[in-house]
């Protein structure tokens, strides 16, 4: 068929699995510091995975089912070798309320609906879409999720049982159950956060001497080495028929079944179809893939270390991912910051190091569940909440405040909607007001206004918008002239030097504004005017259109 170019083809399915690109140049002398990568993201997924699957409202075993298969997947379709994908705080605190109501099978099937929509999203090229997402927004969601998802630890970190979902929730649940706080795993959960805190600071390096080796190594798998501590503490206990802490308990036992995701669900003494379960969504069916791609954009962004970055194919990867995922029971996922960041430090060089984090998270879901129920829950939450404590960017709120208040400002009402609402609201409510504010600028653009004499003799207000000028700002721009015009009566020049197009809307606003300063006798022209404004003033109003050479 004539319209089947075979070479494009090659190319559209290179593009679509970057896989086939570097499997062909990949070399040995790699495989080393891939398996070492591998299995030392692998330290750090198997307890922030039974973290978040907590954090989640589900069994433990759920952030390790949601770890492996992503891992798997990426290999052949993601394009940025340091990213992993898996569960992540934010992705849980956001399906946490409706785990709550419905049950496990609710967070698994928005896991596949998430997939299908990031997956076409990135297939249409509308990712261009998040550009309208801005930093504050962005930087006041993550700080409100981090402090929510700390704040939901406090209960388990003090031995208070129960479980929290937000600050306020918190902290009303912890004041009104004072008597139910228990030393031993407070004092727990202080010692690992304090040790969490002194490994993270070794000085450490990968390529240093041995020590240094070992301190980068221990730095790196610090998650692992408190948990494995705290287990083997509580164990040990045990065995001596005594249980001093609050255990993590009961997890699934082995691997699970690989099958379609529930397209309905059985919650509250009742079945609900699929269109009902949708439908009980509501906003988290749109809020959650555009969080999740955002969250994972920014760290691919991030790690991409002055390489092109595929915008595209890093949405259809997630999306892929998340669709595969929920085959095998997964929570929604999306790029990990803390992981890609141990599994950039250890120096991987592809996405063939996700085999080995992979095949060790398989390993420890399918053996290891047995001895997991044997974590303490204030050893997870000193995890969690310092984990939490470092996605705070201290720096970004700096900078905001000195760069531009109008921005930090941004940043601290989408933070305090987010904190004292919801996450899904509060992002909705900053972008509202960030297209809000947006809009603002756009009706208000900055213009200079001087009184100078042109050709030695006349007097002329000049004119000179100092940004675009679009249809918004359009009766705004007119009557600000009009002003301007009746407490200096003499002629007014637009110079257009830094518009490079009007829209029909603009060109019919200065066509009145001409026609009513003529009838107080005065006139306005257009000079500086570059071919797109011209094009547009020739056809609307081409009286307008001066000589050029007028000088400033």
């Amino acid at each position: 068929m004539s319209w089947f170019n075979k070479g494009a083809c090659c190319a559209y399915v290179k593009r679509r699995l970057p896989v086939l690109s570097w499997s062909t140049a990949y070399k040995l002398a790699w495989l080393p510091q891939d398996v070492l990568a591998g299995f030392t993201v692998g330290l750090t997924a198997i307890p922030q995975g039974i973290a978040y699957g907590i954090v989640a409202g589900l069994n433990p075993e759920y952030g390790l089912y949601s770890s492996f298969m992503a891992s798997f997947i990426y290999i052949v379709v993601g394009s940025c070798e340091s990213i992993t994908i898996g569960p992540t705080a934010i992705m849980a605190t956001m399906v946490q309320s409706m785990v709550a109501n419905y049950g496990a099978d609710i967070a698994v099937l928005m896991t596949f609906l998430k997939g299908c929509i990031i997956t076409v999203l990135g297939l249409l090229h509308l990712g261009f879409l998040l550009d309208f997402i801005s930093l504050p927004v962005i930087t006041g969601f993550t700080a409100a999720a981090a402090i929510n998802i700390a704040a939901s630890q406090f209960k388990s970190l003090l031995g208070i049982p129960g479980r929290s979902e937000d600050l306020l929730d918190s902290l009303i649940s912890v004041f009104s159950n004072l008597e139910k706080i228990r030393y031993q795993d407070t004092l727990l959960g202080i010692v690992t956060i304090a040790i969490l805190v002194l490994l993270k600071n070794l000085p450490g390096r990968r390529t240093g001497s041995w020590p240094q080796k070992l301190a980068w190594i221990v730095t790196l798998a610090r998650n692992a080495l408190v948990v494995v501590a705290g287990t083997v503490m509580a164990y040990i206990f045990f065995v001596n028929h005594q249980e001093p802490f609050k255990l993590t308990g009961t997890m699934g036992e082995g691997l699970p079944p690989f099958a379609p995701p529930p397209f309905t669900i059985s919650a509250n003494n009742r079945t609900y179809n699929f269109l009902e379960t949708v439908s009980s969504m509501g906003t988290t069916i749109f809020t959650l893939p555009v969080v999740s791609t955002i969250e994972h954009m920014a760290i691919a962004k991030a790690f991409a270390m002055g390489k092109s970055l595929d915008a595209t194919q890093e949405m259809f990867a997630l999306g892929v991912c998340n669709v595969f995922g929920s085959f095998v029971r997964s929570m929604p996922i999306t790029g990990s910051f803390t992981r890609t960041a141990v599994n950039h430090a250890s120096g991987v060089k592809t996405t063939f190091g996700g085999l080995f984090t992979g095949c060790l998270v398989m390993l420890a879901a399918g053996l290891l569940t047995s001895t997991f129920r044997f974590i303490p829950k204030a050893t997870l939450a000193g995890v969690i909440i310092c984990a939490m404590y470092y996605m705070l960017d201290f720096k970004t709120y700096a900078m905001l405040w000195r760069a531009k208040k109008i921005d930090f400002l941004l940043m601290l009402i989408t933070f305090l909607f987010c904190v004292f609402l919801k996450l899904e609201w509060g992002i909705i409510i900053g972008i509202i007001v960030n297209i809000a504010m947006l809009l603002y600028f756009s009706a208000r653009p900055s213009v200079h206004t001087e009184i100078r004499q042109v050709d030695g003799a006349e007097t002329v207000i000049c004119v000179t918008p100092e940004e675009a000028v679009t249809f918004p700002a359009a009766e705004n721009f007119r009557t600000a002239i009009m002003e301007l015009s009746e407490k200096n009566p003499c002629n007014v020049l637009l110079d257009c030097r830094n518009l490079k197009r009007i829209d029909v809307t603009v060109a019919k606003n200065l066509k009145l504004l001409a026609n009513d300063l003529h009838l107080r006798g005065q006139s306005l022209t257009c000079i500086n005017c570059q071919d797109g404004v011209l094009a547009v003033l020739r056809t609307i109003a081409p009286d307008l259109c001066g000589s050029d050479t007028w000088e400033r």
